[in-house]
């Protein structure tokens, strides 16, 4: 199969709050109000924290079958730990981006802890968005 292209558009509005749009899809991100936002929406580093979880969800689901997984429902807890300082500038030792991220499963499924290792294994290996996470891609920005 060739490479898709995948787009977001944001756009900032009012204060800190971005809209953001993909496939006519959208929804609002914002700070909350002690990182000076509005708090009218997740901040960046919540929604990708959700896109990690959402995205093993979907390989859960997606790859359960093939795998032997008597799934009936994953709910995927995913936390961060992230110094505000670092990208505040308040202290340019601190990381700027996340130290540590955990991924808690919580399985409904007819199977044996062995197996649902197993599984957390695959979902980990197969998930595009912790794929891109810990292998980054190439970055290229420009001013159109």
């Amino acid at each position: 199969m060739a490479d898709q292209i995948f787009k977001a558009e944001t756009k900032l509005q009012q204060g800190l709050a971005v809209h953001c749009e993909a496939r006519g899809m959208s929804f609002t991100l914002d700070e909350p109000p002690e990182l000076g936002g509005t708090d009218t929406g997740m901040n960046p580093v919540e929604a990708l924290l959700s896109a990690l979880g959402a995205c093993k969800c979907i390989v859960a689901r997606a790859f359960a079958k093939p795998n032997k997984i008597k799934l009936h429902n994953v709910n995927i807890v995913v936390k961060g730990v992230l110094d505000p300082d670092g990208f505040m500038g308040a202290n340019p030792e601190a990381k700027i981006g996340f130290s540590e991220v955990k991924t808690t499963y919580h399985f409904e499924a007819d199977n044996t802890k062995e197996e649902l290792e197993a599984f957390v294994q695959f979902i980990e290996t197969h998930c595009p968005v912790q794929d891109t996470l810990s292998n980054p891609a190439t970055y290229i920005s420009e001013i159109a």
